[in-house]
């Protein structure tokens, strides 16, 4: 007899798992669901159009069905889809509430599906029947519509989801609900289009979502971009959907190709220079708006005034009293927010003058700073003085790319950071610290996310001796380098004969040549880094005079002192000591300890960290990233390396506003430390990286 729980594999008992979870945490949407399709089993509305069933005009709700003394219709009603192709969104709508129910509970679902159903149905009825006392034909008309499915309810719970998601994403929903909303009454106005219009307005006024506050200056770009995106996609489905809307009948035809062609570019054009801030896009915003305005209130008022008059020109004018309504929505938010949009291509950050690298080091003297702050003085970073410190950035792929923490007194890191951000978001440049520590992260502004992005190994020097069992392979490399007479000697590369330079120049070119890529920036250095004299340099010296191996230290400053050094370059010559970077980092720690320094940072290798399974999409790019440089740097084997010294860790995270900026971000870092690596170059490592793999 088989066991059958033995046998049972990982993937069926997840899926079993996953289903169970489902059903004990939305047995509501579940059953909604199911009852829906079986309705339209039974009705053959999933194969037939159920507005030709006799069974319509008895279970359809509307206000004749309400003048007919039809009352159950908004119960009946809910349970039918008017056509069978509606199927596929009405199912999908469910996302909301399932969403909610997941969330909030089946209570709070229930609820807000119920009522927002017969909410959004019965005041549809009402205010049609208001409206059908006026001349307007198109309020006549929708009165006499009738309508089925559950689309009222599953809104209100699209609606009330989108209140319980984090900030930003709560807002941009939100902005999607309400212009998608807007643009289906304006447009077409079928009674659908009124329940969900009433829907959404229900659960504004009763949730509340959007409460009046000043948002980021990248929330106003990003409303911008979405208005002028939203408007490109009307008039493109505008000249291929015929439209009867509340504003009059459009028919196909009606417009050239070619002129909604080029509106479409330039609207693309505009939005994309409100997203990134410039003056220009807005001046060109603010005219086509106005424009719109202007003709949208001239068609109204020939409309009136000659009523019989032919208004039809290369375009339709329904559609333009449409348009203009949007138009002029987004005319009273441009004119609202103007302030959002004064970037300027190369906009300088900070305040002036530009700080100088003397002026760098001058504070890092002064003020000290984290493990990686010494790199801030490294050529290719700009500089952006704020009130009370400089902050160092890379300016790449549209993001201002902060590495490590701001410098200046420690109190006022928050106030730089603030100002750092705002003087970016103003140059139209998406703002990031890359490697920033704690502190830097419990100062960002709300609403930020982070991600461990390295995690720094700190080797504490005082009473460090290499001492016990944990301490056997390092003290065995030093013991086998005095065996056979190594020689350390800690020194700066100026201090080194021409002979000693020559020797570390083509252990190093050797290593670049054997990679296939440029030596990587941003947080790794290279022998020109390490010329500084205030850097140094650890050298392993064979008998015979050969250099076998070298490392490059960066000061650590605290308090006007340096506190502790942090390891950059590691670098060995084919064919030499083996056990040469134990014995060159064992060797500096002592000699460290021995001037009173009171750490040694072995660095964190960057793109190494094990990340959740839910870390998202930079996680993903940086482990990509990875894993193609894995067969040529050897990140991750180097990192097991440094465990021999038994360090403890310090996270180094990437500090960035929400997801939406992420794959900005992503580009950013792949040509920050590899800026001069050429698409022959990533794609031949790409292939080692494949090579690698099969083997």
């Amino acid at each position: 007899m088989t066991d059958t729980a033995a046998t049972e594999t990982p993937a069926r008992r997840a899926s079993g798992f996953g289903i169970r979870t489902a059903v004990s945490r939305m047995p509501a949407t579940i059953v909604f669901v199911l009852a829906l399709l079986a309705v339209g089993i039974i009705s053959q509305g999933l194969w037939r159009s159920f507005k030709h069933n006799p069974l319509f005009a008895e279970v359809a709700y509307g206000l004749p069905a309400f003048l007919e003394g039809r009352w159950w219709t908004p119960v009946t009603g809910t349970f039918f889809v008017v056509h069978p192709w509606v199927y596929a969104i009405t199912l999908a709508s469910f996302i909301g509430m399932g969403y909610l129910e997941w969330r909030r509970g089946t209570r709070v679902a229930l609820a807000y599906y119920t009522v927002g159903q017969l909410f959004a149905i019965f005041a549809s009825a009402l205010a049609l029947w208001l409206l059908a006392f006026t001349p307007w034909p198109w309020a006549q008309r929708e009165a006499l519509a009738l309508d089925v499915g559950p689309s009222g309810g599953t809104m209100a719970c699209l609606a009330a989801a989108a209140t319980v998601l984090p900030s930003p994403w709560r807002s941009r929903a939100w902005l999607v609900l309400l212009g998608g909303s807007a643009v289906a009454l304006l447009y077409w106005g079928s009674l659908a289009d009124v329940v969900h219009a009433f829907a959404i307005l229900l659960v504004l006024v009763v949730a509340r979502p959007l409460r009046l506050r000043r948002v980021s200056v990248q929330e106003q770009r990003f409303v911008a971009l979405v208005a002028v995106l939203a408007l490109a996609a009307v008039e493109t489905l505008t000249s291929i959907v015929p439209t009867n809307g509340p504003f009059g009948r459009t028919e196909l035809g009606g417009g050239s190709w070619i002129d909604t062609a080029i509106d479409v570019i330039i609207l693309l054009l505009v939005a994309r220079g409100l997203f990134r801030g410039r003056r220009w896009a807005w001046v060109i915003a603010v005219i086509l708006a106005s424009i719109n305005v202007v003709l949208g209130i001239l068609v109204i008022a020939l409309y009136f005034t000659f009523p019989a008059a032919d208004l039809t020109w290369d375009g339709d004018p329904s559609v333009t009293v449409a348009t203009a309504v949007l138009w002029g929505i987004l005319l009273v938010y441009l004119a609202w927010v103007r302030g959002a949009f004064r970037g300027r291509r190369r906009a300088k950050l900070g305040l002036s003058p530009i700080p100088t690298a003397g002026e760098v080091r001058e504070m890092l003297h002064a003020f000290g700073g984290g493990t990686l702050s010494w790199m801030t003085t490294w050529e290719g970073l700009s500089y952006a003085r704020t009130r009370s410190g400089i902050v160092a950035y890379q300016r790449r792929s549209g993001v201002a790319l902060v590495l490590a923490d701001p410098l200046g007194p420690p109190a006022s890191r928050a106030e730089s950071v603030r100002e750092f951000v705002s003087t970016a978001e103003s140059a139209g440049l998406i703002p990031c610290f890359f490697s920033a520590d704690e502190a830097t992260r419990a100062v960002v502004p709300e609403g930020w996310r982070s991600l461990i992005v390295a995690d720094d190994t700190i080797v504490d020097l005082a009473g460090l001796e290499f001492t016990g069992k944990r301490w056997a392979a390092v003290r065995t490399s030093l013991n086998r380098a005095s065996r056979e007479e190594m020689t350390f000697r800690m020194t700066h590369l100026a201090d080194e004969p021409w002979g000693i330079q020559q020797q570390l120049r083509a252990i190093s070119d050797m290593w670049v040549g054997d990679k296939g890529l440029p030596e990587m920036g941003f947080t790794l250095g290279t022998l020109h880094e390490a010329a500084d004299p205030e850097v140094r340099l650890a050298l392993a010296i064979s008998p015979n005079g050969d250099v076998d191996g070298f490392l490059s230290w960066l000061p650590v400053y605290g308090e006007g002192r340096v506190e502790g050094w942090t390891l950059d370059l590691m670098r060995r010559r084919e064919g030499g000591f083996g056990p040469v970077m134990e014995f060159l980092i064992g060797s500096s720690a002592r000699f460290f300890a021995d001037e009173g320094a009171r750490m040694l940072s072995l660095s964190g290798a960057p793109l190494t960290h094990d990340y959740p399974p839910d870390a998202g999409m930079i996680a993903d790019i940086t482990e990509r990233l990875a894993d193609m440089l894995e067969p040529v740097y050897g990140f991750r084997s180097l990192h097991r390396f440094k465990e021999k010294f038994h360090p403890r860790y310090e996270s180094l995270y990437l500090l960035y506003r929400d997801e939406a900026d992420l794959a900005r971000i992503g580009m950013a870092l792949t040509r920050a430390f590899l800026p001069d690596a050429s698409l022959r170059q990533l794609a031949g490592s790409s292939r080692e990286l494949l090579r690698s793999g099969r083997s």
